[in-house]
């Protein structure tokens, strides 16, 4: 029995409002709480500058010394070789290292060479699955 004639029953309504600005309070609590961490997929070590007399008429095994002129050419293991894409530069850098599995490669690039073609071999390198990076440098022994 209904006793409350014309009397319309109000639906309750769920206020978004509230909820909302609570939702934004954590976004912004977790976007200036979290730490973000770069990581890299070349392991590069930096060279340095002075060079021991023992290290400059060592052979090593494994190496792989890929040059870079100011005009953009490249040679791997002083044979001279025409870029054509990063996935052919990739079997030549596999094709110079042999049997080796984790060759050290060592990028001997000019001064003024491009940037651009300096990363060419850094990704190549990373397609090929070879880390191990080095950079040459020219030392300045005038004191």
């Amino acid at each position: 029995m209904n006793f409350q004639r014309g009397r319309h029953k109000d639906e309750p309504e769920i206020n978004l409002v509230p909820m909302i600005d609570v939702l934004l309070v954590i976004l912004i609590f977790l976007v200036i709480t979290t730490t973000y961490s770069k990581f890299a997929e070349l392991e590069i070590n930096l060279p340095q500058s002075a060079v021991a007399e023992t290290d400059t008429n060592v052979d090593r095994p494994g190496v792989i010394d890929v040059s870079v002129d100011a005009a953009g050419k490249y040679a791997i293991n002083n044979v001279p070789f025409v870029y054509a894409s990063i996935e052919g530069f990739q079997h030549e850098l596999r094709a110079a290292a042999g049997d080796e599995p984790e060759p050290i490669i060592i990028i001997n690039a000019d001064a003024k060479a491009t940037h651009q073609a300096v990363v060419t071999v850094m990704e190549a390198a990373r397609i090929a699955g070879y880390n191990k990076i080095t950079f040459t440098t020219e030392t300045n022994n005038a004191k």
